[in-house]
């Protein structure tokens, strides 16, 4: 794929480039690694090291080039309706982050996340891709672990979706033995508050909750329930008794500070980078029975426009950026 745009941020890089149908937009970037990114009590300083990339790789692709379904803290359906990629257009878009860096040649970690641009579930070229990634990925990590992610808004107008989480899930229990992985954005438990910020374009929490008890019980992670905190209805008692606990996991994370969340009055309370917006949910959610993840985001990564419903193709740039290349490398 030829680059035509990489913005080198504080935990890696933005990269633009040319698709079969016009421009992609993915990320390859450094994390934190879990020890602190789910450290529950304290926030992530910008000082933090990042994990080396021969610890922990996070390449994060778009499946759609941009996204139709309208949600209210998203910039991303600013670039447009969502046109499904090609198979091609994915395997270039991984291929394309890994070879940034040719002097890593094993990673005891790439997570792959189908989660820049657009909704997955509409695009069945994605669970193609995810079948053959380990082959794909070979000449640049060898026989790294791979863990592919999928985040799903659930859209509501898609007559397959039951059926392509279903292979999903025979994906991640069989092909990947458990280390897959599948997240869908809840938001909130209130339905009006979900018709307004998936734009009425996502299922109802009944009608979510009704696929997932159609599909195969889930090896490795559980199921992930996101919550991104922002002053919505978050009903433990009625969350779970939607979603059984032994197969559900909730992770609650700030509202990024997208450009659109911030037009729309969309955010964290307080100090998004410190434990306490997100504690008392915390211990709702625990004490029903659900396993809670909180993620803490640093500012780099805010800044840097790499968190979820960001796009530089949608006209915003980080506030934190380092170099620019307009280059194919």
């Amino acid at each position: 794929m030829k680059l035509t745009q990489n913005l080198w941020v504080p935990t890696g890089n933005i990269l633009v480039g040319e698709g079969s149908k016009g421009l992609l937009e993915f990320l390859s970037i450094a994390d934190y690694g879990k020890d602190v990114n789910l450290n529950q009590n304290k926030a992530v300083a910008d000082e933090t090291p990042l994990l080396p990339l021969s610890e922990k790789w996070v390449i994060t692709i778009s499946t759609q080039y941009g996204c139709s379904m309208g949600c209210t803290f998203c910039d991303v359906p600013k670039v447009g309706p969502g046109i499904n990629c090609t198979y091609a257009d994915l395997r270039e878009q991984v291929l394309g982050g890994l070879a940034l860096h040719p002097e890593i040649t094993a990673t005891k970690r790439l997570n792959v996340h189908f989660a820049r641009m657009g909704e997955p579930t509409w695009n069945s070229n994605v669970l193609d891709f995810a079948r053959n990634i380990r082959l794909e990925v070979r000449p640049f990590v060898g026989r790294s672990l791979v863990h592919p992610v999928i985040s799903t808004m659930m859209p509501r107008h898609n007559r397959e979706l039951g059926a392509f989480l279903a292979e999903w899930m025979e994906i991640k229990n069989y092909d990947f033995r458990g280390e897959a992985g599948l997240q869908i954005s809840v938001n909130s438990t209130c339905e009006e508050e979900r018709e307004k910020m998936f734009g009425g374009n996502a299922l109802s929490l009944e009608e979510v909750a009704e696929i997932g008890r159609s599909l195969d019980r889930p090896w490795g992670r559980k199921i992930t329930l996101n919550f991104a905190v922002a002053g919505y209805e978050i009903d433990a008692v009625k969350l779970r008794d939607l979603f059984d606990p032994r197969w559900f996991v909730c992770k609650l994370t700030p509202m990024h500070k997208t450009v659109v969340a911030e037009e729309n009055g969309i955010r964290t309370l307080g100090d998004y980078t410190t434990p306490y917006p997100y504690q008392h949910h915390a211990k709702a959610l625990k004490k029903v029975g659900f396993d809670v993840l909180t993620f803490i985001a640093s500012h780099d990564e805010d800044a840097g426009r790499i968190t979820c419903g960001n796009a530089i193709l949608s006209g915003t740039l980080p506030h934190k950026f380092t170099s620019e290349l307009r280059r194919p490398f």
